[in-house]
């Protein structure tokens, strides 16, 4: 007998459609539970809710991210269709290369950035990198080859501002609720992720690769107008600019921790990515219906990360959670290898998506908190842009090494490696300290406007 998760060339889904009419009813039952599960202290402490400045930095810089990764993530599931209908996109390392080459230079230009948002202000350097990114984005959309295709991307990665917007958000949030507002912006990550794998391939029926690289110039523009008029003011600068920061402090072992873990974080998740589809496909699932898969359990795992990382980082047990999903993300990473031995099942891999999402997301939220945190005085855009330096080459390691893990090992070698990857940052992190919160003097709670 057939399996019912098995799907023949050209037969309808049977297993998507049915997720498709009873996901957001699952989630919005869910989400209503998550909302009535609040740690009691922060029904009656006003210090762990947030100001109506604290609210407003946090939807404006994340609404911005978000529409800037988006823009980013669209072209992923067409870009290696689209490119082989330009002069020169037959050949497939050129194309990688096209695709690649945006990773490699927001890895060259994090630090700088992040240096400039302490010395310069951080918006200045945001209205900077989105106004490079939206140019990128045209020259992309106007490429007649592969060749200009490459030097827009490397135009787009030119707009390296994920360490100003990380500082300028810590700057305007008190540690208490720090977390919680990086939570918005890292969360932004996956969620636009699952929502480009639904929307990239549907705009670019219709507009190609051109119409979404044009969108995604006209979301940079719009965010540049956020970043004026909705996002508050940034706090002033000191006479001279912030204070020079040793390079010494920007290495402390507290930071180092954050460093390689991120670091391993996104080359995992990258790595996973390599194999992931083709397994999302061995089960019955087809290409265009992938997104239904990935956008459901990011949902819910936004959930689980509600109900789990804002109350137990009040009640200081910010550290077992933490070394909780390092060590379930590890475990996820096994139950794939036994998976790919066999013929994976919808099921199991829907289920193994969704632990996944539940530890990458509160490690997402939480590492950039920690490393404002850590970071010396008047040198937090400077760490974080050596922080997102080291996000960037995760990316571009897990891309590249992961497939070439995938060619020479197989798919059971990739998964083992990510789990490998995952026993040394839980031993690194193993010695993590959490230190305290203690309010910022650039957000200072106003009860009045407490949340």
């Amino acid at each position: 007998m057939r399996s019912q998760g098995v799907l023949t060339k050209g037969q309808p889904s049977i297993i998507v459609k049915p997720i498709r009419a009873r996901a957001w009813d699952t989630i919005s039952t869910l989400s209503a539970h998550a909302r009535t599960v609040t740690h009691p202290t922060a029904q009656t402490d006003p210090a762990s809710r947030m100001t109506a400045l604290e609210r407003r930095a946090s939807f404006s810089l994340a609404t911005v991210y978000a529409m800037r990764m988006l823009g980013l993530f669209m072209v992923l599931p067409v870009f290696a269709l689209e490119a082989r209908r330009y002069p020169g996109g037959e050949d497939a390392a050129a194309m990688g290369l096209a695709l690649g080459v945006y990773g490699l230079v927001q890895a060259l230009l994090q630090i700088p950035f992040g240096l400039a948002a302490d010395r310069w202000g951080r918006k200045r350097v945001m209205l900077l990198g989105l106004a490079l990114f939206a140019v990128g984005s045209l020259i992309a959309a106007g490429a007649g080859d592969l060749h200009t295709l490459a030097w827009g991307r490397a135009m787009q990665g030119c707009g390296a501002i994920s360490a100003a917007v990380s500082a300028l958000l810590a700057d305007q949030t008190r540690d208490v609720v720090r977390t919680k507002a990086l939570a918005l912006l890292g969360g932004s990550i996956g969620l636009m992720f699952a929502l480009s794998l639904v929307v990239g391939p549907w705009l670019s029926q219709w507009a190609g690769l051109p119409g979404l690289f044009n969108l995604t110039a006209v979301m940079a523009v719009a965010g540049m107008a956020m970043v004026v008029w909705w996002t508050p003011a940034e706090p002033p600068m000191p006479l001279g600019g912030a204070p020079r920061v040793r390079w010494a402090e920007l290495f402390n072992p507290d930071l180092l921790r954050l460093y390689v873990g991120v670091f391993v974080l996104y080359a995992v998740q990258f790595a996973t990515w390599v194999s992931m589809p083709a397994l999302l496909v061995q089960a019955g699932v087809l290409q265009a219906d992938h997104g239904w898969v990935y956008l459901p359990t990011v949902l819910l795992s936004f959930v689980f990360m509600g109900m789990t990382l804002f109350p137990m980082e009040r009640r200081g047990q910010l550290r077992p959670l933490f070394l909780a999903c390092i060590a379930g993300v590890m475990l996820v990473q096994l139950v794939l290898l036994w998976v790919s031995l066999g013929t994976a099942q919808l099921w199991v891999l829907a289920l193994l998506l969704f632990f996944f999402f539940c530890g990458f997301n509160v490690l997402e939220a939480s590492q950039p908190s920690l490393a404002s945190r850590f970071a010396p005085s008047g040198g937090r855009g400077s760490a974080l842009g050596v922080y997102n330096t080291l996000q960037s080459l995760g990316i571009f390691a897990g891309g590249a090494f992961g497939g070439w893990l995938a060619k020479g090992g197989g798919t059971p070698g990739l998964f083992l490696c990510c789990a490998l990857l995952m026993g040394v940052w839980l031993a690194v992190a193993w010695a993590m300290v959490v230190p305290p919160p203690h309010a910022s003097p650039a957000a200072t709670p106003d009860p009045a406007q407490a949340a």
